[in-house]
């Protein structure tokens, strides 16, 4: 049994082509912007309410020859370790300079598939849990 365990699986629609790029050491690099939704009923208008989340996809070696070839709306299924990075930055003008320490989140690709769309209409989130599936 793993004492940590960092792994991330998200699947959803790519908002643009993949983007790919080249290290120093000329090494493939691959980029890739998902977005994934979920939704809640408002309990006051009684509607949904959606949320659209997008998640920043990095791939090297295996998976970003994969990836490179994938295009704006594919249907995408990706696993991998969330990293973050944090950086300085100052905002402001003058003396009202200030140094502002933001975080990115990004996820760091082991597997990259691309699936099969589902069929229009088709909601997989609407299926009813099981005995089986239950915890």
């Amino acid at each position: 049994m793993a004492l940590y365990t960092n792994t991330v699986t998200v699947k959803g629609y790519l908002g643009k082509d993949a983007e790919t790029f080249a290290t120093k050491n000329q090494k493939t690099v691959v980029v890739l912007s998902l977005a994934t939704k979920s939704g809640y009923k408002d309990q006051q208008t009684n509607e949904w309410v959606n949320r659209t989340e997008w998640h920043r996809i990095v791939a090297f070696g295996k998976p970003a020859d994969y990836a490179k070839g994938l295009k704006k709306g594919d249907y995408v299924e990706v696993e991998g370790e969330l990293r973050s990075t944090e950086y300085q930055k100052e905002v402001g003008q003058g003396k009202s300079k200030v140094k502002v320490t933001f975080r990115d989140k990004e996820v760091r690709a082991n597997t990259v598939k691309k699936l099969a769309v589902p069929a229009k209409g088709e909601n997989l989130d609407a299926d009813p849990i099981t005995e089986d599936d239950a915890a």
